[in-house]
């Protein structure tokens, strides 16, 4: 798929980001991996991604990561793979070109690890990964990778690969300069946690589409709600975010890291055998992982 393509196929409707499948002591679980992504590939989400933040990126070594990425490419049919890629400029480099050898469709480059860093410092990270591979490069403007438009439009201008744009930083401000400056140069994609209890907002500020990390377990649910906002069916979208996503945002809410635990834990209540997630998560108590049986009772499987 070239870059292009990637970005054509990203504007194209609803997308996710599977969770990792673990075993009993840890390790990938990759049969039950495929079989989930497979489930999720046979709903309407044009590009599922592998290893992303959702799928724990941050607890994989960077040697399983081709092999997560080649198990979702192989049963994943028409929908794109995108990899994960991340931390710092050499590590995410070796991810890069380890992910385009197996058939990825193009990464995710998330925030790289722990310091913070000058724009021009961003500018060269980005730009280095950007030249070392051929395939669509998406940035994740997050935490403490957080693009300022000049240095974004800078990175347009040298790297023809650079073909989307996710924020997850919420300041609408600055991402409406971002979509007013470059245009359809980049496919905008909301990152927030949740993305749906923001949607709204960033449609307004150009974001057409969003990586909905409940698609996991209540795809058809999470592609309602995604058709509803983009046909402006406020009733349907109000309902929604009513009867589910501010039930779930409360359980999500009730421990650090639970974005990934209680997604990990509607997977296991759908029937797959997602595991645990890694340390230095923790999993939903058995009280909270009964309030969300409660909640996706009706939206079984």
């Amino acid at each position: 798929m070239t870059p292009q393509e990637l970005k054509a196929a990203l504007g194209s409707g609803l997308l996710s980001f599977p969770v990792t499948h673990f075993d009993a002591e840890g390790r990938f679980a990759e049969e039950s991996y495929k079989e989930h992504v497979a489930w999720l590939a046979s709903y309407k989400a044009p590009v599922l991604f592998a290893a992303g933040g959702t799928g724990e990126f941050f607890s994989l070594r960077p040697d399983e990561i081709p092999g997560i990425v080649s198990a979702a490419k192989e049963v994943a049919g028409k929908t794109a793979i995108v990899s994960g890629c991340g931390y710092g400029t050499e590590i995410a480099v070796d991810i890069a070109r380890s992910v385009e050898k197996v058939g990825a469709d193009g990464i995710l480059l998330l925030p790289h690890y722990l310091i913070d860093a000058p724009q021009e410092g961003l500018y060269a990270h980005i730009k280095k990964v950007c030249q070392s591979v051929g395939f669509g490069v998406m940035v994740y403007n997050r935490d403490n990778s957080v693009l300022q438009a000049d240095t974004l439009a800078r990175l347009c201008d040298e790297c023809p690969n650079l073909i989307g744009f996710k924020d997850g930083t919420g300041d609408i401000g600055l991402v409406r300069q971002i979509t007013a400056k470059m245009g359809d140069r980049l496919m905008y994609l909301g990152g927030m946690p949740t993305a749906e209890l923001f949607a709204e907002a960033y449609l307004g500020a150009g974001f057409t589409t969003y990586s909905s990390a409940v698609f996991n377990f209540v795809p058809a649910l999470a592609n309602e709600f995604y058709a509803a906002l983009r046909a402006g069916e406020r009733v349907t979208c109000e309902r929604i975010l009513k009867d589910f996503f501010y039930p779930f945002m409360a359980i999500r809410n009730r421990g650090k890291g639970y974005a990934v635990s209680a997604v990990k834990a509607g997977v296991r209540i759908q029937g797959f055998k997602a595991g645990p997630v890694r340390s230095p998560l923790t999993d939903l108590t058995p009280d909270e992982f009964g309030m969300m049986e409660a909640l996706i009772a009706s939206y079984r499987r």
